[in-house]
């Protein structure tokens, strides 16, 4: 039961964090939704180590420069 409710929780943190700061550049954004929504906390996983960590590591580059 608890990993049911910690898994919603991350599917949902996932899902707002690509709806509200991916960027809309092609079609990112809504394939991003689509892979999370359709594989639920699999694509939210997959969403929080591919695409989360690489914009965050660009947004610290350029805090930088």
């Amino acid at each position: 039961m608890l990993f049911g409710m910690l898994g919603f929780a991350f599917w949902i943190w996932m899902l707002v964090d690509c709806l509200k700061y991916e960027s809309s550049e092609g079609n990112d954004k809504v394939i991003w939704v689509l892979v999370i929504v359709l594989t639920n906390w699999i694509g939210a996983l997959i969403y929080f180590f591919v695409r989360r960590g690489e914009r965050r590591r660009f947004a610290i580059r350029e805090r930088r420069l």
